[in-house]
C-alpha cells in the first residue's frame, strides 16, 4: 500500500515520515545540508499485517516536478497541515494535484501540535474542515501529532489502516507496468530502477521492454517494500535489476512494461478539467504536461470548441513534444507554461490518437464512449471506426486489456450481429457495414479490370490487395475474397482473380490474328524471332497482341 505525503515545505512531512518508520526520507546530502526535500523520499512500514511504503515529495513549488513524479500510484493521501501556520499554498497545489489523479482515500496530520495552545490547534482543524469540504477528503480523520513528542502516532497510524483497507487492491494478473522514478547502479549487481508497480507483475527472468526506446530486457531480481522477493506486486515500491543495459541509459520517465503489448505515442485524446482558480485556456495552448513519472510539453486542441474556461471540461487532444507511453484511464496534470503552476489535469481515453480533422464529426461520440462506454461498446465504437478491420494487437496497445477480455467481448459482439470475426488467430474483427463495403469494392475493382484488360485471365491477387490500400489487413482482404468466392461472384484460383464463370472471348479479328502469330512461331523452325518482330511483320498492335 503506497502512501503519499502532500503539504507546504516545512509543514513536517519528512519528520513525520521519520517518526511512524524509524527512517529519514531525506537521502541527499543537499537535503540534508539545507534540512529541505528537494526529490522523493522514501520509507517504509510494516503496521497489523499491512506493510506501507511511504513516498515523501518536496514541499516547495520550485520541486513540484518532483512531487508530481511521486504522487502517480500513491493509494493513501496523507496531507500534512502545519498546526502553526495552517494552510498554505503547496498545500492548496499539491491537493488539486492528488484530486486530479484520482486519488480517492486519506488521512489529515496537523503536524507539530506541540507547537500551539488548544484553541490554536482547534481552529486550524475547523479550517481544515473547510477547505476540504465537498472532497475526497471531506469525511477523512484529521488526526493532531507531533513528530517530536510523537504524540498522536498511534492514532494516525490506525487512521492509515482503515483507509488501507478501504483502498482498491490492485491486480497483479494484468500487464506489468513500472513507471521509473529512479535509476542507479549498485557494484556487483549492475543497473536498477526504481518506481511504484501500477499493474502486473515481476520477477527474476522475465523479459520486460523499456519505453520509449523499446529495448528489450532481462530481470535479475527484484526487491518490493525494501526486501527482495520472488515476484514483485502492484501497489508496492519496487526495485527492478536490470541486465543489457547501463543504468545511464535509464532515467525517470521511463516505463517498464509487458513486452510487445503497448506502443508509444506523441498524441493522445483526453478528458480536460480546468481548475477554477485558472486562466481560460485557448486553443493550440502550449502547457507542461505530467503523467505517471515522465515530464514533456503539450499543445492542447479542444474538440468541438475553442477554449476552455475557468474549471470547464472538455474533450481534447493533447500534441506532445517527447513519445511517452500512456494508457486509457492513466491520470495526467498540466501546468501553466510560464509562470509554472498547476492549472488542470485529466484522463487519458485514447493513447493513440491522430491529429485532430475538421470532417470527424463522430469523434465526441466516440471519446464518450470511451470515457463512460462498457467493455462490448467501447470494442464497437473501435471496430466502427478502424475501416479496414481491427486487429488484437491494436485493441490491446489502445485499451490494455488482457486477452480473454477481448475475446469475450468480441464473442458477444459477434453473437449479437454487430461484428464480425474475419480472423481468429490472431483476431480481427470487423463491422457487417464496414465488411459489406469491402467486398463492394473488392468486387467493383475486378469488374473494372477485366472491363480494361479483356484479354487477360483475371487480375493478380497481391495488386488487387494493393489497389485497397495499406490499411487493408490481409485478414479483412483475405476474408471478404473468400466470402465473394463462396457466393460465386468471383473466383479466385491461384494467383488470380476473375468475375466467376468469366472467360477471355476474342473477335473475329483477335482470333485471326492469334491464329496468324502462332502460325508465325510455328514455322520459324530453330530460328525464333522476337514478340516485337513477328508484330511488325503481321501488322498487328503490341497492345492488342
Amino acid at each position: 500500500m503506497i502512501v503519499g505525503t502532500a503539504g507546504h515545505i516545512d509543514h513536517g512531512k519528512s519528520a513525520l515520515v521519520e517518526a511512524l518508520t524509524g527512517t529519514h526520507p531525506d537521502r541527499l546530502e543537499e537535503e540534508k545540508r539545507r534540512g529541505i526535500t528537494i526529490d522523493l523520499g522514501f520509507a517504509f512500514l510494516e503496521e497489523d499485517g499491512v506493510r506501507f511504503g511511504f513516498v515523501d515529495v518536496p514541499g516547495h513549488e520550485r520541486f513540484v516536478s518532483n512531487m508530481l513524479a511521486g504522487a502517480a500510484g500513491i493509494d493513501v493521501l496523507l496531507l500534512v497541515i502545519a498546526a502553526d501556520e495552517s494552510i498554505k499554498p503547496q498545500t492548496r497545489e499539491h491537493f488539486d494535484i492528488c484530486r486530479l489523479l484520482g486519488v480517492q482515500r486519506g488521512v489529515v496530520a496537523l503536524t507539530k501540535s506541540d507547537l500551539v495552545d488548544g484553541d490554536t490547534l482547534e481552529l486550524v482543524r475547523l479550517e481544515a474542515e473547510e477547505y476540504l469540504r465537498g472532497s475526497f477528503l471531506e469525511e477523512a480523520p484529521l488526526v493532531p501529532v507531533s513528530a517530536k513528542t510523537h504524540a498522536g502516532l498511534e492514532e494516525l497510524k490506525r487512521a492509515l489502516h482503515a483507509a488501507a483497507e478501504s483502498a482498491t487492491v490492485k491486480d497483479a494478473s494484468r500487464h506489468f507496468r513500472l513507471p521509473i522514478d529512479r535509476a542507479f547502479a549498485i557494484k556487483g549487481f549492475g543497473s536498477v530502477v526504481t518506481g511504484t508497480l501500477i499493474s502486473g507483475s515481476a520477477g527474476a527472468g522475465d523479459e520486460v521492454e523499456l519505453f520509449p526506446g523499446g529495448e528489450r530486457l532481462r530481470v535479475r531480481g527484484v526487491h518490493s517494500g525494501g526486501k527482495a522477493v520472488e515476484r514483485a506486486t502492484p501497489g508496492q515500491r519496487t526495485a527492478v535489476n536490470l541486465a543489457g543495459i547501463e543504468h545511464t541509459a535509464l532515467k525517470r520517465g521511463m516505463v517498464l512494461a509487458t513486452p510487445g503489448k503497448f506502443r508509444k505515442t506523441r498524441r493522445v485524446d483526453v478528458r480536460l478539467e480546468l481548475l477554477a482558480s485558472a486562466r481560460k485556456m485557448k486553443q493550440g495552448t502550449r502547457a507542461h504536461f505530467h503523467a505517471g513519472t515522465a515530464e514533456t510539453i503539450a499543445e492542447v486542441f479542444f474538440h468541438g470548441q475553442k477554449e476552455l474556461p475557468p474549471g470547464g471540461r472538455a474533450f481534447a487532444n493533447l500534441k506532445l513534444q517527447d513519445e511517452l507511453l500512456v494508457l486509457p484511464g492513466d491520470r495526467f496534470i498540466v501546468r501553466q507554461f510560464s509562470p509554472v503552476l498547476t492549472i488542470g489535469g485529466g484522463t487519458i481515453l485514447d493513447p493513440l490518437a491522430r491529429r485532430p480533422m475538421l470532417r470527424d464529426t463522430g469523434r465526441i461520440a466516440y471519446l464518450e464512449t470511451l470515457e463512460r462506454g462498457t467493455g462490448e461498446e467501447i470494442l464497437a465504437a473501435m471496430a466502427e471506426r478502424a475501416i479496414l478491420g481491427l486487429g488484437h494487437e491494436e485493441i490491446i496497445a489502445r485499451t490494455a486489456w488482457m486477452d480473454h477480455e477481448i475475446r469475450d467481448a468480441a464473442r458477444r459482439l459477434s453473437d449479437a450481429g454487430r461484428v464480425k470475426s474475419v480472423s481468429t488467430e490472431p483476431l480481427v474483427l470487423v463491422t457487417e457495414k464496414i465488411f459489406a463495403g469491402l467486398r463492394n469494392k473488392i468486387q467493383e475493382k475486378v469488374e473494372k479490370f477485366q472491363k480494361e484488360n479483356p484479354l487477360l485471365p483475371g487480375m493478380l491477387r497481391e495488386d488487387l490487395r494493393s489497389s485497397l490500400g495499406k490499411r487493408v489487413r490481409p485478414e479483412t482482404f483475405r476474408a471478404a475474397l473468400e466470402d465473394l468466392t463462396s457466393q460465386k461472384k468471383l473466383d479466385a484460383a491461384g494467383e488470380l482473380v476473375k468475375k466467376a464463370g468469366s472467360e477471355i472471348t476474342l473477335q473475329p479479328e483477335e482470333a485471326r490474328a492469334k491464329d496468324a502469330i502462332e502460325a508465325a512461331f510455328a514455322s520459324a523452325g530453330l530460328q525464333v524471332p522476337s514478340v516485337k518482330e513477328v508484330l511488325t511483320k503481321l501488322a498487328i498492335e503490341a497492345k492488342r497482341a
